[in-house]
């Protein structure tokens, strides 16, 4: 498993609230303790502000210019996975660009791709369409979608989708 989550100044029901441990942390160690699996956290080079407004501008630049925020320490091989789970936020309708500098990075041929996200209004997104472009290869399993305001709440739901797919007894 291989996810990114970010602290701080993040939205909530309208409004903001500081989280020391960002919504995705807290669904990808959820799933990390119902599955044996390794876990490799996506760390930026140039980590994001901890203000929202900050954030939502930052990812807006990256977005409208295909960036690919470098990694801290990137991953260089999935060689011997089968399944690799891959966790993010969605910003603006999508999964934030570091995930294609993630996957960028790696040969996902063979691999089934299970994408799992956190989001406020906009569910899985771009996320299917975004991950079967960007992982080629590799057959991408339906995702699982968690309103980060709830996450902490959605243990039946996480375990429904591992359940679905085949990666919980």
């Amino acid at each position: 498993m291989a996810y990114f989550s970010r602290p701080g100044e993040n939205y909530y029901y309208g409004g903001r609230r500081d989280l020391a441990v960002g919504n995705t942390q807290v669904l990808a160690e959820m799933i990390a303790e119902l599955i044996d699996c390794d876990v490799f956290r996506i760390e930026a080079a140039e980590p994001y502000p901890e203000a929202y407004d900050e954030t939502v501008a930052r990812n807006v630049t990256e977005q409208d210019s295909d960036a690919r925020p470098e990694i801290v320490s990137p991953l260089t091989s999935v060689e011997g996975c089968e399944h690799v789970l891959l966790g993010s936020p969605i910003w603006n309708v999508r999964p934030l660009m570091i995930m294609n500098t993630f996957v960028d990075g790696l040969d996902l041929t063979g691999t089934t791709v299970h994408p799992f996200v956190t989001y406020a209004v906009s569910g899985l997104g771009s996320t299917q369409r975004l991950y079967t472009e960007a992982c080629a290869g590799a057959e991408i399993r339906p995702g699982l979608a968690v309103r980060g305001e709830e996450v902490a709440q959605q243990r039946d739901d996480v375990e429904t989708w591992l359940r679905q797919n085949r990666l919980l007894a």
